[in-house]
């Protein structure tokens, strides 16, 4: 009845399917999926995970997501993420996962943290708690988009601290955002959490923007 009344649709294009992902629209995120994985030695973090180009239909799709009130669309994301082998042995390697944290007030104005909501669903797949009492954001902020690389990384000094610091001492950490531009969000995340001792710390993103390319 359940099912009747409230049917499964594809995140996507919102059309009636078994899963969170019709099969149009996962042909269309095959087409823009390349994964990167890269070691990083110049950063507070130790290597980045990322799966697509931002740009055309990611781009869209990530930002009606975050801004458009749609969060079931993380469950969209993740379906199809999961299906690539190469994705679960690489998360599987980690012990924690850690979701880069909002403010108080953009949750209130969002209803929901993009980047936990990803996490989670990662989360309930692979087994690994993710932490979301661990690393918060202490005030809120102008929003990284609306600002240049100098900017960017002035604007997040001194707004993220720790908590129960002993849950990740010499663990190894998955920091999981949504967009990758300059890094600065995810380099001073990093930076806190180094306070605690992990034995090394990941970042994992659905989209890397032509600035942030590293290659």
């Amino acid at each position: 009845m359940i099912d009747i009344i409230f049917p499964n649709v594809c995140g996507f294009c919102g059309k009636i399917n078994d899963n969170n992902l019709c099969k149009k629209c996962e042909n269309i995120l095959k087409r823009y999926f390349v994964i990167r994985q890269e070691k990083i030695s110049n950063e507070y973090y130790d290597e980045i995970i990322s799966f697509f180009n931002y740009d055309g239909f990611i781009r869209d799709s990530i930002l009606g997501y975050k801004f458009k009130e749609k969060p079931y669309m993380a469950k969209s994301f993740v379906e199809f993420l999961l299906k690539q082998d190469i994705l679960l042995e690489i998360i599987k390697t980690y012990d924690k996962i850690i979701p880069v944290p909002i403010s108080k007030k953009r949750y209130k104005e969002r209803g929901y943290n993009q980047s936990f909501l990803i996490a989670k669903e990662i989360s309930n797949f692979v087994n690994i708690e993710v932490l979301d009492d661990c690393l918060f954001k202490t005030k809120n902020i102008i929003e990284q988009s609306k600002l240049g690389r100098e900017d960017r990384v002035k604007n997040v000094q001194g707004v993220y601290a720790l908590k129960n610091l002993q849950i990740i001492n010499n663990k190894k950490i998955l920091l999981v955002d949504d967009i990758y531009t300059t890094g600065s969000t995810v380099n001073e995340c990093s930076r806190i959490l180094l306070k605690a001792n992990p034995s090394e710390i990941g970042i994992l993103v659905l989209a890397t923007t032509n600035e942030g390319n590293r290659e």
